[in-house]
Protein backbone atom coordinates (compact mmCIF):
# COMPACT_ATOMS: atom_id res chain seq x y z
CA UNK A 1 0.00 0.00 0.00
CA UNK A 2 1.56 3.23 -0.94
CA UNK A 3 1.59 6.21 1.57
CA UNK A 4 0.42 9.77 0.88
CA UNK A 5 1.84 12.73 0.69
CA UNK A 6 1.85 15.80 0.09
CA UNK A 7 3.02 17.49 -3.27
CA UNK A 8 2.62 20.17 -5.69
CA UNK A 9 3.60 20.28 -9.29
CA UNK A 10 4.06 23.50 -10.99
CA UNK A 11 5.77 24.26 -14.70
CA UNK A 12 8.68 27.07 -13.50
CA UNK A 13 8.92 29.03 -16.93
CA UNK A 14 8.20 29.14 -20.97
CA UNK A 15 11.77 28.30 -21.29
CA UNK A 16 12.37 25.25 -23.71
CA UNK A 17 14.91 22.94 -21.94
CA UNK A 18 17.32 21.45 -24.84
CA UNK A 19 17.64 17.90 -22.98
CA UNK A 20 15.84 15.44 -20.15
CA UNK A 21 17.36 16.71 -16.69
CA UNK A 22 16.38 15.74 -13.17
CA UNK A 23 18.06 18.28 -10.68
CA UNK A 24 19.13 17.20 -6.80
CA UNK A 25 16.38 17.94 -4.53
CA UNK A 26 17.10 21.02 -2.12
CA UNK A 27 17.19 20.88 0.33
CA UNK A 28 18.81 17.87 1.35
CA UNK A 29 18.59 16.80 3.50
CA UNK A 30 15.35 17.70 4.44
CA UNK A 31 12.56 17.60 7.02
CA UNK A 32 10.02 17.37 6.45
CA UNK A 33 10.05 19.05 2.61
CA UNK A 34 11.99 19.16 -0.12
CA UNK A 35 11.84 20.47 -3.76
CA UNK A 36 12.67 18.29 -7.14
CA UNK A 37 13.04 20.24 -10.18
CA UNK A 38 13.04 18.30 -13.70
CA UNK A 39 13.68 19.42 -17.61
CA UNK A 40 11.45 17.80 -20.19
CA UNK A 41 12.53 18.92 -23.87
CA UNK A 42 9.11 17.70 -25.76
CA UNK A 43 6.00 16.59 -24.69
CA UNK A 44 5.48 13.29 -22.99
CA UNK A 45 4.17 10.98 -20.25
CA UNK A 46 6.20 11.64 -17.35
CA UNK A 47 6.58 9.68 -13.94
CA UNK A 48 8.20 10.73 -10.70
CA UNK A 49 8.18 8.13 -8.16
CA UNK A 50 9.72 7.95 -4.65
CA UNK A 51 11.16 4.28 -3.23
CA UNK A 52 12.14 3.36 -0.28
CA UNK A 53 16.06 2.21 0.01
CA UNK A 54 14.76 -1.68 -0.62
CA UNK A 55 12.96 -0.70 -3.64
CA UNK A 56 9.81 -0.47 -2.32
CA UNK A 57 7.38 1.93 -4.02
CA UNK A 58 6.65 4.52 -1.30
CA UNK A 59 4.59 6.74 -3.74
CA UNK A 60 3.46 8.20 -7.05
CA UNK A 61 4.23 12.10 -7.14
CA UNK A 62 3.82 12.44 -11.04
CA UNK A 63 2.26 10.22 -13.72
CA UNK A 64 0.98 11.71 -16.72
CA UNK A 65 2.14 13.32 -19.98
CA UNK A 66 3.62 16.71 -19.81
CA UNK A 67 4.48 19.40 -21.80
CA UNK A 68 8.07 20.74 -22.64
CA UNK A 69 9.18 22.84 -20.13
CA UNK A 70 10.70 22.90 -16.47
CA UNK A 71 8.70 21.40 -13.77
CA UNK A 72 8.76 21.60 -9.47
CA UNK A 73 7.64 19.34 -7.47
CA UNK A 74 7.59 20.40 -3.50
CA UNK A 75 7.56 16.71 -1.94
CA UNK A 76 6.44 16.55 1.83
CA UNK A 77 7.99 13.58 4.04
CA UNK A 78 6.05 14.55 7.32
CA UNK A 79 4.27 10.75 6.99
CA UNK A 80 7.76 9.22 6.22
CA UNK A 81 10.06 7.38 8.36
CA UNK A 82 13.75 9.54 8.43
CA UNK A 83 15.62 7.53 6.45
CA UNK A 84 17.17 7.38 2.35
CA UNK A 85 14.72 7.75 -0.46
CA UNK A 86 15.37 7.67 -3.82
CA UNK A 87 13.05 9.44 -6.75
CA UNK A 88 13.49 7.91 -10.12
CA UNK A 89 12.05 10.08 -13.14
CA UNK A 90 11.18 7.90 -16.10
CA UNK A 91 10.23 9.73 -19.76
CA UNK A 92 12.90 9.53 -22.14
CA UNK A 93 15.73 8.48 -20.07
CA UNK A 94 15.15 6.95 -16.58
CA UNK A 95 16.96 8.80 -13.61
CA UNK A 96 17.32 8.47 -10.39
CA UNK A 97 18.89 10.56 -7.25
CA UNK A 98 19.26 10.04 -3.74
CA UNK A 99 17.56 12.30 -0.78
CA UNK A 100 17.82 11.71 2.70
CA UNK A 101 14.67 12.48 5.23
CA UNK A 102 15.53 13.92 8.88
CA UNK A 103 13.48 13.60 11.66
Amino acid sequence: MLNRVLVSVENESDQVPSQFFLNQNFPNPFNPSTKIKYEVPGNGNISLKVYDVLGKEITVIVNEIQNTGIYEVNFNGNNLPGGVYFYKLEAFDPSIKKMILIK
